[in-house]
């Protein structure tokens, strides 16, 4: 039989198989389609086998097995380490803003947010959007303008340089 033919024939049983084993329909597949891309590199060998399904079978225990263990050592791993700290919700100010700035153009919104809650440098925006610095200062003095106008007069004190300290 040619492993084309092989594969129309088992694949079906092979998948249900392995899901029965990870009860995941996914990571089921990335099984079978890994334990025949063995086969099909070993078909010469595996296709002179009394019963090379119950080879592909094998090869989706392992595999599976393997899955199991690497989870199990994840699992192990992230309960010897200690809980990450809290982190403090956002303050209203720095909602306020986030929401003000979706409104803006991409390219003030990504140089706003670059300059301010990264504290990255004008020249450093500049190398990375690839444009002049002249630009990235136009960017930025226009993005301000707008969220000054999106944030009205009753939060004019809510500035980038507010979201700063509120960051």
């Amino acid at each position: 039989m040619d492993f084309d033919g092989f594969y129309r024939d088992t694949s079906r049983r092979l998948l249900r198989y392995a899901y029965g084993l990870t009860g995941d329909p996914g990571e089921a597949q990335d099984l079978v389609q890994e334990a025949y891309a063995r086969a099909w590199q070993r078909w010469r060998r595996v296709s002179g086998y009394d019963d090379p399904e119950a080879w592909l079978r094998l090869v989706v225990n392992r595999l599976s097995a393997d899955r199991w263990r690497r989870l199990g050592v994840r699992r192990a791993r992230a309960a010897a380490e200690p809980p990450l700290p809290a982190v403090d919700p956002p303050s209203e100010d720095v909602v306020l803003l986030v929401r003000a700035m979706r409104e803006l153009p991409d390219k003030q919104r990504r140089a706003l947010a670059l300059h301010y809650l990264l504290d990255r440098s004008i020249a450093e925006i500049a190398s990375e959007s690839g444009a002049s610095q002249n630009t990235v200062k136009s960017w930025l003095s226009r993005g301000r303008a707008a969220l000054a106008a999106a944030l009205g007069d009753t939060r004019a004190t809510v500035t980038p340089e507010g979201a700063r300290r509120a960051h």
